[in-house]
């Protein structure tokens, strides 16, 4: 005999499950004893929201699932952000919630909240398990799910008495490997003599295309067809940034450098963009066409609207249309001479001795190896890092311009930091969003890690404080106070730094990389170059358009 969380774990095990994140409440007590039996390692966490923000980044860095658990009520309602992080990201995540029995519930309503119906916005797939039997099915059918097509987060609920409920054994649901279809034939002769015809083609690499599978494929094509690129700014680094077919990063949505290639395009391959990002470049009647390429066809937006779609397996897809375009594209690098003048206005000021965003970025680049991971929280810094920043390796800059929530940095990144101790990994957070999570420096400090937390301190929220400008209001109700960093991470048994010298910054992170475990450095940031860069130079550099700021 069996009882319900053993076929649980059992059926966790087959899906290669090693570890699960998350705080567990009396509702998931059998399923504790039976992963104290197991080979899976449970990670507590200090708050639910962190270990969906770990799950889902275990998924986003591996392809496979990763697993979070959490109670009934008050704890499954703190998954519903990692939820989303993970739906409009599309990281396949698995959720475990516990709940009163079914058969028979003493304590009324207590604690009790419809989660199954709370989570189907939020899920590719939301279920309450009823039957010890079930379960075995179930989790095979949810991990498939999580993993086919478009990836995203699945929730599982399991009552408390379907959990302790003895009944015979159950064999797992052996896993079967996911076979994804190549684009049809017609749709790559398509886009091909679309590219044949085309006088100036330019490619997009978006938010798919940075999938742990795609890397090889990707830049395969990009060498063979000898287009230069873009990406959005989930796209960075699918393809190395040192490429000499690299165009730029577009962080804002139009009127930013790189966007002089983009409106000179009259055929832009649109390779893994997913319209949950917010829009790299806006589609306008008589602008250019737009070829599609992506294992789910396009979600058709006012601004993304694609004219030819290669719908099917990305890599597979991608080496069959260069097949037919390898050495046919006499105007492939038309848009090439551009090159140099967009990426040189990504170097300017980086030498400043100040703590503006272009030194910042610049300083860091030069620490982290071309391996190291940059896990960005949310805030006006993660525009200038998409634009200012290299990326040479696929994965090397974590940041959301999806669902875009503030506190999902840090855990991110310890996530990062777990999956590859071997290389150098960074939370790059403003002071506002680093504090909503900011409890989890104890979860670090707990696991061992290695991880340099950095803290960009302007008492502020800034990104909707500059917003608030650019827009003409008033400067109101979005400043703070702040602790002294360097004490509170000492209290969680972190290495404190506070720098106050810009000359310091590049060396206090060496020193912290190099000491190992984990060290908060808190910097000062000047955003005075939102205004002037952002805004003004933009708006002088392109004068026709309405600047988007964002």
């Amino acid at each position: 005999m069996s009882k319900g969380s053993d076929l649980l774990v059992a059926a966790l095990e087959n899906e290669g499950v090693d570890t699960i994140f998350g705080i567990p409440g009396e509702e998931n007590l059998d399923v504790v004893e039976s992963l104290r039996k197991s080979s899976i390692r449970l990670v507590l966490t200090r708050h639910e929201q962190a270990a969906a923000f770990m799950a889902a980044t275990y998924g986003r860095l591996t392809g496979r699932p990763g697993v979070c658990l959490a109670t009934l009520g008050p704890g499954a309602l703190n998954f519903t952000t990692g939820a989303a992080y993970a739906h409009l990201g599309a990281m396949p995540m698995i959720m475990l919630t516990g709940q009163k029995g079914v058969m028979s519930n003493r304590q009324a309503q207590f604690q009790i909240v419809d989660i199954v119906n709370t989570m189907r916005p939020l899920t590719k797939l939301a279920r309450q398990i009823v039957s010890p039997a079930m379960i075995p099915t179930a989790v095979r059918e949810a991990f498939r799910v999580a993993q086919d097509g478009r990836p995203g987060p699945v929730h599982l609920e399991l009552p408390e008495d379907i959990a302790a409920m003895s009944c015979e054994a159950v064999p797992v649901v052996p896993s079967h490997p996911l076979e994804r279809p190549v684009a049809a034939a017609a749709a790559l002769d398509h886009a091909a003599a679309l590219l044949r015809q085309a006088e100036r083609p330019l490619i997009m690499l978006g938010a798919a295309a940075s999938r742990p599978d795609s890397s090889e494929a990707l830049s395969a094509f990009v060498r063979r067809s000898g287009i230069p690129f873009f990406t959005t700014q989930m796209g960075k680094g699918a393809v190395s940034g040192s490429s000499d077919l690299y165009m730029g990063t577009a962080a804002l949505s139009e009127r930013d450098y790189v966007h002089e290639a983009i409106d000179r395009a009259d055929v832009i391959v649109s390779i893994g963009h997913d319209v949950c990002e917010k829009p790299p470049f806006m589609m306008r009647p008589g602008g250019p066409t737009v070829i599609h390429v992506g294992d789910q066809p396009a979600g058709v937006e006012q601004v993304y609207f694609p004219q030819a779609e290669i719908i099917g397996d990305i890599g597979a897809s991608l080496a069959l249309l260069a097949d037919r375009i390898e050495g046919q594209l006499p105007r492939a690098q038309a848009l090439l001479p551009l090159r140099e003048g967009i990426l040189a206005h990504l170097t300017e000021c980086a030498g400043e001795e100040r703590f503006i965003p272009q030194r910042i970025v610049g300083d860091i680049r030069k620490v982290m190896p071309a391996d190291g991971i940059l896990s960005l929280d949310n805030g006006m810094y993660k525009i200038w890092f998409a634009r200012q920043y290299r990326t040479h390796v696929a994965n090397t800059l974590l940041l959301d311009n999806a669902l875009a929530t503030m506190g999902a940095g840090l855990p991110a990144a310890m996530m990062a930091a777990m999956l590859y101790p071997e290389r150098r990994v960074m939370a790059i957070c403003g002071d506002g969003g680093f504090m909503m999570n900011s409890q989890e420096l104890e979860t670090a400090v707990r696991l061992n890690l290695n991880l340099v937390v950095l803290v960009l301190d302007d008492h502020a929220y800034g990104m909707i404080r500059w917003k608030q400008a650019v827009d003409g209001f008033a400067d109101y109700g979005m400043t703070f106070g702040n602790p002294d960093f360097e004490i509170y991470a000492q209290a969680f048994g972190c290495k404190g730094h506070n720098v106050k010298d810009i000359a310091d910054f590049a060396p206090t992170l060496e020193a912290a990389f190099q000491a190992g475990g984990v060290h908060l450095v808190s910097v000062p940031i000047d955003y005075s170059e939102n205004e002037r860069v952002l805004v003004k130079e933009l708006a002088a550099a392109f004068p026709r358009r309405e600047v988007v700021p964002a």
